[in-house]
């Protein structure tokens, strides 16, 4: 494509001087191939004006660039500054650059549930018959693509990149996670969402955006900005901020579908827990459907909830929907069963790593454990500082036995995160390794007892200073519980 047509409707400082043939738009200079225009963006934490030799080395015949910069005098590369804030003008880039693009594209933004809502919504496409992928924080998870531990919301350049890879191997229908720093910082703009839902809001990431007020309203964006005006929203009416949502939505004209038990058009009338899961009274535009759900848990049924309502804005209300419920599979690292101890102790692991997620998580499990409660959890490094001690306190009042371990600490000192939790459960066991925390949990569990190993879900990796340890909760659980069990 040529660059003119890839900086269609991005405001230049100057006209372009002459005109190249664009093979690949990037960001990373790292992943630069020959023909290339590298987009120099001054991010939150480095400024790619830094890595323009980088680029050009690597290939790069064209570089766009904001703010004051020293050209060097290479006539093989045509140098281009752009005027204004530079992520929206990715996000226009990135949709002249990239097609085609799935037809359906829908986004699931919320504090807790994004996962496990986007990959739902996902199995109720490809019932209905489409090829459906979900993209996340577990990755891309498709009949045709799979690629494990992506960013939540990827970037602009790669969000697009990986549709039209999808694209073009048949997908017709992909659900997005939609994060708060991701939807603040346009990565989806420029995307044609007809169809968003939101989950919960509870407090996380006010390492990035402060104060709560500040967090609520990067959500609200998905529905203010991002989404299309004829699109339809999917929001928890049993949130207290159903109605400031419903606003917004009302005001551009968005359709809303409401889900809960103070939901309107898909209201949950009954949840009756049981060993294999739960059963569901639902209302479905006023018609009554009893439903079975395998998976335990009042999140996970609201979570179903708002999957139906997206695929009800989609593709409108159908039985085959309906039937499909009880074939639901979870996401994985989301309440998984890791298995059973020949004692009958269960094991299960879940990515809760915040304060909401922990209380539901455990206020879940103890309606299914007859004796002990355990939970091993820690908490990252150079994020939110504030919701430590809470979980630490979530713990205490709601785990007979806690082990207080470390979880992606990053570049922190492990023990002052250990310490900042043990403030609100002092009785807890504190084991640095999360192997041993692990192993230390299972060789203590009795006949009754349940243990739910939470923070790091899916994650293939335990981020210590710059360096990622390969490590696996599932994995390390299932291999003591084979040893065990021997």
């Amino acid at each position: 494509m040529l660059l003119s047509q890839i900086l269609s409707n991005i405001s230049l400082k100057e006209p372009l001087v002459q005109d190249v043939e664009i093979s690949a738009v990037e960001i990373d200079s790292r992943k630069i191939v020959p023909g290339s225009l590298f987009v120099a963006l001054e991010g939150t934490t480095t400024d790619g004006r830094k890595y323009i030799p980088e680029a050009i080395k690597n290939g790069a015949i064209a570089v766009l660039y904001t703010g004051e910069y020293i050209k060097p005098n290479i006539s093989e590369v045509l140098f281009v500054q752009s005027m204004g804030d530079m992520r929206p003008q990715i996000a226009q880039i990135a949709k002249n650059f990239y097609k085609p693009l799935p037809s359906y594209i829908s986004a699931i933004t919320g504090t807790n549930g994004k996962t496990s809502i986007a990959d739902f919504t996902r199995q109720f496409m490809k019932h209905l018959g489409y090829s459906s992928a979900s993209i996340g924080t577990i990755g891309v998870v498709s009949d045709v693509l799979t690629i494990e531990d992506t960013l939540t919301t990827p970037d602009s350049i790669t969000l697009h990149k990986l549709l039209q890879e999808l694209a073009v191997k048949g997908v017709d229908y992909v659900s997005l996670e939609a994060s708060s720093v991701g939807i603040e910082q346009y990565r989806l703009d420029g995307l044609k969402i007809r169809v968003a839902g939101f989950t919960n809001f509870t407090q996380d990431h006010l390492d990035y955006h402060k104060t709560m007020d500040a967090y609520l309203k990067a959500k609200e964006l998905l529905f203010s900005r991002v989404m299309e005006a004829d699109g339809t929203a999917v929001l928890n009416a049993d949130i207290q901020e159903f109605k400031e949502l419903e606003t917004i939505c009302r005001q551009r004209g968005i359709k809303v579908i409401s889900y809960g038990y103070n939901g309107y058009d898909l209201h949950l009338c009954k949840r009756i827990p049981h060993s294999q899961g739960q059963t569901l009274e639902i209302k479905i535009n006023g018609q009554y459907q009893k439903v079975e759900l395998p998976l335990i848990g009042e999140f996970q049924a609201m979570n179903v909830l708002c999957a139906l309502g997206m695929i009800i804005a989609i593709h409108g209300f159908s039985g085959k929907i309906i039937d499909y419920i009880p074939q639901i599979k979870g996401a994985r690292g989301r309440l998984d069963l890791v298995g059973r101890l020949s004692n009958g102790a269960s094991v299960y692991v879940d990515y809760a790593h915040t304060p909401d997620a922990l209380e539901n998580v455990l206020k879940t499990m103890r309606h299914h454990t007859s004796k002990n409660l355990w939970v091993v959890f820690g908490c990252g490094g150079d994020r939110d500082k504030l919701k430590r001690p809470i979980m630490g306190k979530i713990a205490r009042e709601l785990a007979d036995k806690i082990i207080v371990t470390d979880d992606n600490p990053r570049t922190e000192n492990a023990k002052v995160i250990r310490q900042e939790i043990l403030s609100e459960c002092p009785q807890a066991i504190e084991i640095e390794d999360r192997i041993q925390a692990i192993k230390y949990a299972i060789d203590q569990l009795q006949s009754g007892d349940m243990l739910v190993i939470a923070g790091k879900g899916h994650e293939t990796g335990q981020k210590i200073g710059s360096k990622i340890i390969p490590m696996n909760d599932i994995e390390e659980a299932q291999k003591i519980l084979k040893e065990k069990n021997k």
